[in-house]
């Protein structure tokens, strides 16, 4: 017998394209439909059904871009339908679907008229069972567009309704009830899963010859003319293949039911609320379906959401939860970013997402879910680990331009010491359909397959929502124990991380963070948005201080829930598609004013304690809410404070010049630095000739992702800003205006009387496209590492480019500072609002002498948001020489928690102090039990074992160790010796205390 697999396999794909998907349905009958338009914002099912509702039909347009329309749908299920064996009765649904991704485009919801949820209408779930014979359903259909298309990145209008239009932008295409044939689509995914294996077979092995022999004789027993007939005997055809064991050494992958649902991106918030209604009622309406079914989701803030705008959907999921189908998983508020967050904010996402879990479902998940985050910080095991949590899943480093991850389980190790058990899924994407492809390749790429031999799968439409298909459960079915794929089993992250441990139980072990070689313009982009969230942070912190304060001193009540709603607001905000910029106009636009009523509420609970705490008075005091001194303020209280006088600028030759007792500054016509000199170590920290502390213009024009990237290219093509309209000396400022193409930057030049450092202040109306601006520190030393702060420490990340590893970490993420370590001699570099950073030694045969450090300030890409940070900005950075890390930290919270005067009549005690600077206070609160207890949470931040000695200012009893949770730890002892709370830490290391109060 002649054979040849290529005719084979075209005549096997033509013919059941052709036969068996037109025969999906053995009849079709109409329905009668209305419709309404609601003419702004989405309204509720109870204000929608009042509305009056006009006659609709297939083929109509329907929806403006962000639109919401309301269809009617009722008729009667023919009466013969539901005595024809194997069929079932179902609502077909195409509200204009194209072949794109699912959750970029229009979506429904299904409610029954007593506003009870159905279940979802998605671009492939679209149908709705139907066990009635009397049709009567609503349907809330969401015009969203597809911004982003075909993913060309081009510029599009459709981010903001303001530029979106109102005219339809989709056709309803089909509406009506069908007849599933149960037989023909049992087939179609027998079909389905056998021809997607045929290509993962090795062409020469018994194996693919016989799947194709069976798919040969299956397309031969179907009759073109009798599909429905003859789809038994196609099957049987079909039997003998699908029952052949896996091998005994195949690959295991737990199959998760999951639906990445991002919380706001290519979509408003608003519209992400619906997300996730449309995709846990499918859930819902699938799990009820198949009983071994069992889905996770992530996210608190989701859940919150059902809870309030769905509380009949939330009960169900409640009672899933119960049932072991439906899995919190993650543990945290929302899949944040974890780069940018403060320490205490990253902190809060795991303690209010947990806390919720826990609250409303009685279940505590151990994993942390975050497939699609844009790296991950070093800081993250101990956070993992301080929130009693176990495990960690990504997906993204997958994305990597450079480097392949050498790992895929393994242990991950954070600053402190920290590790955790760790899995990055060999499948490359968290939107699996558990296609004979993805499972192939999930084995081939695992790179433990020689000590493991476990893999997890999360599958299901995601990004925007949609979840898990009936489709994938039966491709898990027949995957489950099969010849050339590994075997697939569903379940939870818990299963699949419980067996994975003890199945490899020592893994190797990745020290450091998880860094993205992709999507480094993150830490640049929407630079508004980045900065309401630092000053967001800060805020908190100050508030949670002096209204526990307020608290303990004065009996004040404690605004338990105003904090808490605010911090709820700003974590929301820290998800990974908001903070870093990569969201749609409507989002940042929302998130700034959302940003702005914050600063508003925070300012009047900080307000009203330290008035509270200072009583009426005409003495002008001085607040300080940072954890370490400040231009003599002492740290964490009110304090009368000297402020010394200022510097002043005098003009020298073609310059400018100021002499501190620490520095001499000069800065000469073209308004940059010439000379630092650090007159305490003599060095001077500018070559001849040389200039430091000088704007840059950036090309930014990346391949690809506009607002996440930045390329390595673009980066070198730089022109200096050497222009200037005018240099004024005015105070103790030395101004500098230029003229940059269309924007206006005003520099401002002024030394802290304190430290000596240079604080500069950049105001920019920013108006170019597809540039960036960076403010370059060319410096004398030849520092060996860059020390950048992270969440409750530092991070050491080598200056040279000597791996690929090296070079591909270009553009890298700090807090409030980075630090030029050159041997013992540190150079601080500090700023206000801006993460993105790039540090590099001058090329040439000379330029080893020299180190570059620059912070990005601001980026202006086309894609997603065609106006991103177009307008003003304020930036400020202040470079301090002869810096410790202690000095680094300090140099931060100056910029980020300036003093604050008040008036009053009293001062008040600081809230706590440490005896040793290395120790940082990251927070001061009340307990969240509302014991009256006080939290605080400080760390080590030297990167060196320590003793430490904590002296509360307010009364109190003892002080013991609790998790992040606040919940004491098993191995505590109470800490108090004398009127001291003497601790000992390790390097790094994250403590919280609950100082108990009599």
């Amino acid at each position: 017998m002649h054979n040849n697999d290529v005719l084979s396999l075209q005549r096997i794909d033509r013919l059941f394209r052709d036969r068996i998907g037109p025969h999906l349905y053995r009849a079709i009958a109409p329905v009668e439909i209305t419709a309404w338009e609601v003419p702004g914002e989405p309204t509720p099912f109870s204000a929608a059904v009042d509305n009056t509702f006009a006659p609709i039909s297939p083929g109509a347009r329907w929806g403006r871009p962000w639109g919401t329309v309301w269809f009617h749908v009722t008729g009667q299920v023919p009466a013969a339908w539901r005595e024809l064996p194997g069929t079932a009765v179902e609502l077909v649904v195409d509200l204009g679907f194209d072949e794109s991704a699912p959750g970029f485009q229009a979506e429904a919801l299904v409610f029954h008229p007593d506003g009870s949820i159905v279940k979802a209408i998605e671009p492939r779930n679209a149908t709705v069972p139907l066990p009635d014979d009397s049709i009567d359903l609503y349907i809330e259909a969401a015009s969203n567009p597809s911004v982003a298309g075909t993913f060309t990145f081009a510029p599009t209008p459709l981010g903001d309704p303001a530029t979106a239009g109102t005219e339809p932008i989709y056709r309803l295409d089909r509406l009506e009830v069908g007849l599933r044939d149960l037989n023909v689509w049992e087939l179609a995914q027998d079909v389905w899963t056998l021809r997607g294996l045929v290509d993962e077979l090795e062409p020469d092995r018994t194996r693919h010859a016989r799947v194709i022999a069976a798919l040969g004789r299956a397309v031969d027993a179907l009759d073109p003319d009798d599909v429905a007939g003859t789809a038994p005997a196609a099957r049987s055809e079909l039997a003998a293949v699908l029952a052949a064991p896996a091998s005994a050494t195949s690959h295991t992958v737990t199959a998760v039911g999951h639906a990445h649902i991002d919380s706001a991106w290519l979509w408003p918030i608003r519209e992400t609320v619906r997300k996730v209604a449309r995709t846990f009622s499918n859930v819902l309406d699938l799990a009820a379906r198949e009983p071994d079914f069992v889905f996770t989701a992530s996210s608190a803030q989701q859940y919150a959401w059902i809870k309030d705008h769905y509380p009949e959907l939330f009960d169900r999921i409640r009672a899933a939860v119960r049932g072991g189908q439906f899995v919190p998983a993650g543990g945290m508020w929302v899949e944040s970013d974890t780069n940018m967050p403060g320490s205490e904010a990253l902190a809060r996402q795991f303690i209010e997402g947990k806390r919720f879990f826990i609250e409303e479902f009685g279940v505590e998940p151990l994993d942390v879910w975050l497939p699609d985050s844009f790296g991950y910080s070093a800081a993250l095991p101990q956070i993992i680990g301080a929130a009693g949590s176990r495990w960690f899943l990504t997906q993204k480093i997958s994305w990597n331009e450079t480097n392949r991850m050498p790992h895929h389980t393994f242990l991950w190790e954070g600053i402190d010491g920290t590790r955790v058990f760790t899995h990055f899924p060999p499948v490359d994407t968290y939107n699996a359909e558990l296609s004979a492809a993805e499972l192939a390749r999930a084995e081939r790429q695992f790179a433990e397959k020689a000590a493991a031999s476990h893999s997890l799968v999360p599958f299901g439409w995601g990004d925007g929502g949609g979840g898990p298909t009936r489709e994938m459960i039966a491709a898990a079915r027949r995957t489950a124990n099969l010849e050339g794929s590994p075997r697939v089993r569903l379940g939870s992250p818990e299963r699949f991380f419980t067996d994975a441990e003890a199945e490899y139980p020592s893994p190797p072990v990745w020290e450091g963070e998880l860094y993205l070689e992709y999507h480094r313009g993150a830490y640049s982009a929407q630079a508004r948005t980045k900065r309401g969230n630092r000053r967001s942070e800060h805020l908190l912190r100050a508030a949670e201080l002096w209204c526990t304060l307020a608290t303990v001193h004065r009996g004040d009540p404690y605004p338990y829930d105003d904090l808490g709603r605010l911090w709820r607001t700003v974590l929301l905000h820290q998800f990974h598609d908001i903070l870093p910029g990569t969201s749609i106009a409507w989002v940042h636009q929302e998130a700034e004013r959302t940003y702005a009523q914050v600063e508003h509420d925070l300012s009047a609970l900080i307000t009203a304690a330290l008035d509270t705490l200072t009583g009426e008075g005409a003495l002008t005091l001085t607040a300080n809410a940072a954890p370490v001194a400040i231009a003599g303020a002492p740290a964490l209280s009110v304090s009368h404070t000297a402020v010394d006088e200022d510097l002043l600028w005098q003009h020298v030759g073609d310059g400018w010049e100021v002499q501190h007792a620490r520095t001499n500054w000069r800065i000469d016509g073209t308004g940059r630095v010439t000379r630092i000199r650090d007159k305490v170590s003599e060095r001077e920290l500018v070559l001849p000739g040389g200039v430091t502390a000088a704007l840059q213009l950036v090309r930014d024009t990346p391949r690809e992702w506009d607002a996440w990237n930045i390329d390595s290219e673009d980066r070198t093509l730089v022109t200096e800003l050497v222009d200037v309209d005018d240099i004024t000396v005015e105070g103790a400022e030395l101004v500098v205006r230029r003229t940059v193409g269309a924007s206006r930057v005003r520099q401002t030049f002024r030394i802290d009387v304190t430290t000596g450092a240079l604080d500069i202040t950049v105001d920019v109306d920013w108006r170019e496209r597809q540039k960036m601006l960076k403010l370059a520190f060319p410096l004398a030393l030849r520092a060996g590492s860059a020390e950048s702060e992270i969440q409750f420490g530092h991070l050491s990340r080598p200056v040279h480019g000597n791996t690929s590893w090296d070079a591909a970490r270009f553009e890298t993420v700090a807090h409030r500072w980075i630090r030029l370590r050159e041997g013992d001699y540190g150079v601080a570099i500090a700023n206000d609002a801006s993460y993105g950073h790039d540090v590099y030694r001058d090329g040439g045969s000379d330029g080893g002498g020299q180190t570059v450090a620059r912070v990005t300030l601001v980026r202006a890409p086309l894609f997603p948001d065609p106006k991103a940070d177009q307008g003003s900005h304020t930036f400020r950075v202040s470079v301090l020489p002869a810096a410790s890390i202690p000095d680094a930290i300090d140099a931060g919270f100056r910029l980020n928690l300036p003093l604050m005067p008040v008036r009053g009549s009293a001062t008040v005690a600081a809230a706590i102090t440490s005896d040793d600077s290395g120790v940082v206070i990251e927070a001061v609160k009340l307990a969240d039990d509302r014991s009256g207890d006080v939290i605080v949470r400080l760390y080590e931040a030297c990167g060196s074992h320590r003793t430490a000695v904590l002296t509360p200012g307010f009364e109190w009893l003892d002080a013991v160790r609790t998790d992040l949770l606040e919940r004491e730890l098993s191995d505590t002892t109470p800490l108090r010796q004398g009127d001291g709370i003497h601790l000992t830490l390790r390097a790094f290391e994250l403590v919280t205390l609950r100082v108990r109060r009599p």
